[in-house]
């Protein structure tokens, strides 16, 4: 998962667009893009969309439904899980007990739809809350459906009355820079993809490519996308590079070749187990974006 580009549920025209992007991720949204008087309108326009079209994409679609507080999630299970979609995107996840909450629900409608039990992965959103961001420890061991976990800066400014997330430099202000670092150390301690939040100035790409870099430096995996244009940035930044793949490459071997030991050299310069799992974890993302390593 490098891209995950959001699209409007109820908009037919931005779903085709949506899902020739490019994107890993076809991020179905029936949540903040769509507004509540057509919610319903909304469910039975994505379902249509995702039960047509998932096998003729090589993007996985998930869906945004509203949040657990919201009372609506079960009728957007109730809608969105007869299509089959590849997972559920929770916003403001406030724990792991509600990444569990959702879990027992799609358990209870893949049996209703005959689906296998786990098919539907789970991708919460566990900093939208000041209680997400304090819970995000809770994640690791929380389901297997866990496929991420990411964050999200806009609805957190609105919980604790922050007039702007970032600074005058465009720099994220403390707090959010706390949110951000608590994801990827989340994702970490739960050993899955760590997901970078969306830059909504969708017109400044050169901004926008230096947030993905950072973010790609930093230990994130993958960017969620609110513009196909951004989409092919996104894809560019996470994918490991020739070069790097070949330093990879030959660190995996010379532990290999030597048996395995607590470091190796390699040109004069010194590696040690530190080096060889973030050597492996590189050479597992390059397979995921399908390049040879």
């Amino acid at each position: 998962m490098r891209s995950l580009l959001f699209v409007p549920g109820d908009s037919e025209r931005k779903l085709e667009k949506g899902l020739g992007a490019g994107a890993d991720v076809v991020i179905v949204d029936v949540e903040d893009s769509v507004a509540p008087q057509n919610k319903t309108t909304a469910r039975a326009i994505a379902a249509r969309f995702i039960a047509g079209r998932r096998g003729q994409t090589s993007s996985a679609i998930y869906v945004r439904v509203n949040d657990l507080s919201t009372g609506l999630t079960d009728d957007d299970l109730a809608a969105l899980v007869p299509a089959k979609p590849d997972g559920i995107m929770l916003p403001k996840s406030n724990s792991g007990q509600d990444v569990q909450q959702l879990s027992a629900k799609l358990r209870v409608r893949a049996g209703e739809n005959r689906l296998a039990d786990g098919a539907i992965k789970i991708l919460p959103i566990i900093t939208e809350t000041p209680a997400g961001v304090l819970a995000a420890a809770t994640y690791a061991g929380a389901s297997a459906r866990l496929a991420g976990l990411t964050w999200g800066a806009e609805d957190l400014s609105a919980a604790i009355g922050a007039r702007s997330a970032r600074d005058e430099s465009g720099r994220y202000s403390d707090v959010f820079r706390l949110a951000r670092t608590m994801t990827i150390l989340a994702a970490s301690a739960a050993e899955v993809a760590a997901i970078d939040t969306v830059f909504p100035n969708f017109r400044d790409m050169a901004a926008f490519a230096k947030e993905c870099a950072e973010a790609e430096r930093d230990g994130f995996t993958g960017k969620m996308a609110i513009h196909p244009d951004q989409v092919p940035v996104i894809n560019a930044a996470f994918t490991p590079s020739t070069e790097a793949v070949k330093h990879s490459r030959a660190i995996v071997d010379a532990f290999a070749a030597a048996g395995n030991p607590g470091v190796v050299g390699i040109d004069g310069k010194m590696f040690d187990r530190p080096h060889l799992r973030l050597a492996e974890r590189l050479l597992a993302r390059a397979r995921a974006a399908g390049i040879s390593a």
